[in-house]
């Protein structure tokens, strides 16, 4: 389990390395919670926030409700929603601040919220759910983040230059303990114990730890992998961690190493963190980046609405520009802005409808039908996203002599066939095949033929299903289902056909 986890850990990274810096739209979802053996079992995922702009820090008020950070005219405030009868109020409405980090105070109805005021004050503040009082609870200290000990004592994060100090502070003696420099923002009470779970942050990456409010004793728990700090524990005493949408588990009584739990497929999430489980157990909320196709959706919309500022803030600050399939235009979001502006200063009337889409992963490919004037023609965007828009590939329009649908087809039905000959026709002898990230993986149709026949003979359960095609010039681009001797998954195949032969040919699993 753990190569193979190991592995896992070192792709998710690769692809998460992009630094995005403008902020990102999230989301807060609900699922049910379960386990069995050593698995969690996790129902489908439901939006409780369905808000543009910030949603996010869910934490439970209890086994019915969930509070969550929200943004509403400009500024943040907490939200409480109804799992039951699935409606949401507001619990805030400061004027001249925002509230983030809302958490239940025990022992009475009132929560506690980080508040940043306009001035940019960050202090701690208790919120009376029946008289909608506002007290200050932690004068002295900017709190980044909490987690209530008792009912006088609060472990927290406090901002100390550009890092987070663990601090003990106690409202009835009015003393502030700092335990340890440079800490994590996960902070939780470890059930059935009287111990606290924080995030060691260092050099050599993130650990689990526990600390004794009362002694200030501490003690590893279990290092993080790829410098992860959102953690939550079940109620059985397992640590569970999100990388990307998978949940991985850890039992502290029996294991030694983190494992693979659930795959949450829910089309919509798109990278999971700040987890947060119900007091009962039962429920698990999430915060995840907006879905890829709506960041693309929400590009569309305000391409064809003109509003630059609004359609610019779909882009990462680095974003990449190029024509298929690595001719770079430009990078960067200003120079985008630069480039759309002055096209939007030559062209009155324009007009994109998106035809046909395949999405897989963080990459969308759009066929998109453009009007200009009284002129129409088409193009495909690639878009690979994450959170924003990090890349934008254009392939061209273009008349051709040849159907290429005629070649990919016939290496489709040979391939069902498992027809070696049949399969390798269509290809041209020189024909290079290259992976995701624009690696060659194979050149040449006897390097093909040598891998594809081995292939063939030892799978006997071999099928590919077109579940949707694009055709654009001379290329095909196939969204395809494939099922080997039982394991199915989906790519995307890309073709390009040269004198009515497959001459190149991408794939992205």
């Amino acid at each position: 389990m753990f190569s193979k986890l190991k592995c896992f850990i070192l792709l998710l990274s690769a692809i998460s390395c992009i630094q995005l810096h403008a902020q990102q739209s999230t989301e807060v979802y609900l699922t049910n919670l379960g386990l069995e053996k050593d698995s969690v079992n996790i129902n489908d995922a439901i939006n409780i926030s369905e808000n543009e702009g910030y949603d996010n820090q869910p934490s439970f008020l209890d086994n019915d409700r969930v509070l969550y950070a929200a943004t509403r005219n400009g500024q943040t405030d907490i939200v409480l929603f109804h799992i039951k009868d699935k409606t949401l109020s507001w619990i805030t409405d400061t004027p001249n601040g925002s509230e983030y980090s809302p958490l239940k105070i025990p022992g009475k109805n009132a929560v506690s919220a980080i508040r940043l005021d306009e001035d940019g004050l960050q202090r701690l503040y208790e919120y009376n759910l029946d008289t909608n009082e506002q007290n200050l609870l932690l004068e002295d200290l900017k709190v980044g983040y909490h987690v209530w000990y008792t009912e006088d004592i609060i472990i927290c994060t406090v901002l100390r230059e550009n890092k987070m100090d663990l601090v003990i502070a106690n409202l009835k003696d009015h003393t502030n303990i700092t335990v340890q420099q440079n800490v994590g923002r996960s902070l939780h009470n470890i059930p059935n114990s009287d111990l606290v779970s924080y995030i060691s942050k260092s050099d050599n990456g993130n650990m689990v730890k526990s600390l004794h409010p009362i002694s200030l004793k501490t003690e590893d728990i279990i290092s993080l992998p790829e410098n992860n700090e959102d953690i939550t524990w079940m109620n059985n005493g397992q640590l569970i961690i999100a990388i990307e949408s998978t949940i991985l588990s850890f039992d502290p009584k029996v294991d030694t190493e983190w494992k693979i739990a659930h795959e949450i497929n829910t089309p919509d999430v798109n990278g999971i963190s700040r987890l947060a489980i119900s007091p009962d157990g039962n429920y698990l909320s999430f915060v995840s980046k907006d879905s890829q196709k709506n960041i693309v959706d929400k590009q569309v919309e305000t391409f064809n609405a003109r509003e630059l500022q609004a359609f610019a803030n779909c882009f990462s600050k680095n974003v990449v520009v190029k024509n298929y399939p690595k001719d770079t235009l430009y990078i960067g979001r200003e120079i985008l802005k630069e480039k759309y502006q002055s096209f939007y200063d030559r062209t009155p009337n324009i007009d994109v409808k998106v035809s046909s889409r395949i999405h897989l992963g963080k990459t969308v490919i759009d066929q998109e039908q453009i009007t200009i004037g009284d002129k129409q023609f088409q193009q495909v965007a690639i878009y690979e996203v994450d959170g924003l828009i990090n890349s934008m590939t254009f392939i061209k329009d273009m008349s051709i002599n040849e159907d290429p649908e005629n070649p990919v087809q016939q290496q489709l039905e040979g391939y069902n066939a498992k027809d070696i000959n049949a399969f390798l026709g269509p290809y041209a002898k020189n024909v290079k095949v290259y992976g995701a990230n624009g690696e060659l993986r194979t050149e040449g149709i006897e390097n093909m033929r040598n891998g594809y026949d081995r292939f063939f003979s030892t799978t006997p359960n071999l099928h590919c299903e077109i579940k949707n095609r694009i055709v654009i010039g001379n290329i095909v681009i196939d969204e395809e289902f494939i099922t080997v001797n039982g394991d199915s998954y989906t790519a995307i195949g890309i073709y390009e056909i040269e004198n009515n032969k497959i001459a190149k040919v991408t794939f992205l699993h």
